[in-house]
């Protein structure tokens, strides 16, 4: 009795596996490759792209529109000079945090979960600051000055303005970015030989083996591949705090109320980590369903994301709970009427949305049933992404439009200019990822590979 009481005790006690039990290295990458290799495309991917393209177009449209009329065809005014435009680059760049830290910290840290779940995180930072970068230039309104931005040679060093928090974003976005895409490379190579040797096509097989910079899997290879890939990851940890906390100090470099320095770093980088989780849970439900990846995105992946999410969750509410009571403490009248406006002015119902979306709702992630349920994750995740939205919303444009003169306040109103602007850069961020979807490999082959292998050593060991 005793030794089946241990018995019974050792089952319970057994972690559940990252990946289900019965792949090979063999199949895991049939599984894997043949996403990309097969010949033709499915109705579902086919209508999904189709709406992506259009929105796209969309999105090329209000951009002509735009570089003709200007920025006035936005509900844009003299107190609300920063609306759905800054509100979009922020939520993006935010967006794209998650990618970077499960690539790279949990690279450092040697979480073997990340694997099946790394490759499509890092392809949505890429994308989604792409998204970022473009709303600081169309909010420019004179785009092709772009490069005063830029640090270019000049004798009179006029240029670029080192005190303007544009040219702070520029430099944080363009390293972020250059960093996020050259380790998503890097992971991608050993992967990009293996469509190269199992193509068909005499195309695909030229394309992935110019891409693959002629991996043959030599020791050398792979020293070189391990090597560059700590490297690079030890270089983009760093970024998951500078790049946001560096897009906090767009707001706190002036003096308003609401945006304070001392809070907005920290308060920022939880915020997105928390939407780009969220935004990873949005992208990899339905993805595992529609390819059949169950038996590589599991479950229990789905739970450790919704712990990180909810931990992430937990420290945006506590911010919350700081902002509302520095602004009694700090007996400001100007901090007290900001909070009560956001509470009860002609914005309420945004403030009390996002306080529903970010704060409420999330809460049903402290039940393991909620947690390991896809469909509620969906749900969730969806919620939070549409909360974190409202967040960006309410910190800019409810925050300017009340000003410290009642004669300078004013209203906003987006107008379908700013709506479309917003739903053309889904089609921007989705056109890129069903391309990346069909023409590449969303799960890393390499490392799950290696999980197997490590997975094996473990039950000849145990």
């Amino acid at each position: 009795m005793a030794s089946e009481g241990s018995q019974k005790h050792t089952a319970v006690a057994e972690p559940e596996p990252i990946i289900a039990p019965g792949h090979t290295l063999a199949t895991v990458t049939d599984k894997i490759s043949s996403i990309v290799l097969t010949p033709g495309i499915t109705k579902g991917w086919l209508g999904g792209f189709t709406i992506a393209v259009m929105l796209f177009l969309l999105l090329n449209v209000v951009m002509v529109y735009l570089f003709t009329f200007g920025v006035g065809i936005w509900g844009i005014n003299v107190p609300v000079a920063w609306a759905f435009a800054i509100t979009n680059f922020v939520w993006w760049i935010g967006i794209g945090h998650a990618g970077t830290l499960i690539s790279a910290f949990l690279l450092l840290m040697h979480q073997r979960w990340r694997t099946s779940i790394n490759r499509f995180a890092e392809a949505m930072t890429i994308f989604a600051v792409m998204c970022a970068g473009m709303f600081p230039l169309l909010h420019m309104g004179r785009p092709w000055l772009f490069y005063y931005m830029m640090p270019y040679p000049n004798p009179m060093w006029l240029w670029p303005q080192f005190r303007s928090p544009l040219v702070w974003d520029v430099f944080a976005v363009s390293t972020y970015f250059t960093v996020s895409l050259l380790f998503w490379f890097v992971g991608l190579i050993p992967d990009l030989a293996t469509l190269r040797d199992k193509a068909k096509g005499r195309i695909s097989q030229v394309v992935y083996g110019m891409l693959a910079l002629g991996w043959r899997g030599s020791a050398v290879h792979w020293s070189r591949y391990e090597f560059a890939s700590l490297l690079l990851a030890g270089i983009a940890t760093p970024l998951v705090v500078s790049v946001h906390t560096v897009v906090s100090f767009d707001f706190t470099a002036a003096i308003v109320p609401g945006w304070h320095s001392t809070i907005f770093p920290p308060y920022f980088v939880a915020g997105a980590i928390y939407s780009g989780f969220a935004m990873v849970l949005t992208l990899a439900i339905p993805l595992r369903k529609y390819y059949h990846l169950e038996d590589l995105v599991t479950i229990r992946h789905l739970d450790i994301i919704s712990k990180v999410m909810l931990a992430t969750g937990m420290i945006v509410a506590y911010a919350y709970l700081i902002e509302a009571f520095m602004a009694f403490y700090s007996g400001s009248e100007y901090e007290k009427f900001m909070l009560m406006n956001r509470m009860t002015g002609p914005y309420k119902v945004v403030y009390w949305g996002l306080i529903t979306c970010n704060l409420i709702i999330p809460q049903l992630l402290w039940f393991r049933k909620v947690r390991r349920n896809a469909a509620a994750l969906f749900a969730i995740a969806l919620v939070i992404n549409v909360g974190m939205w409202l967040e960006r919303f309410v910190i800019i444009a409810i925050s300017l439009h009340r000003d410290f003169i009642p004669g300078k306040w004013g209203m906003y109103y987006p107008t379908r200019w700013d709506w479309a602007t917003l739903a053309g850069s889904f089609g921007l961020f989705f056109v890129l990822f069903y391309l990346f979807i069909r023409f590449l490999p969303m799960i890393s082959m390499v490392e799950v590979r290696s999980l197997v292998h490590q997975t094996e050593e473990e039950k000849l060991h145990a």
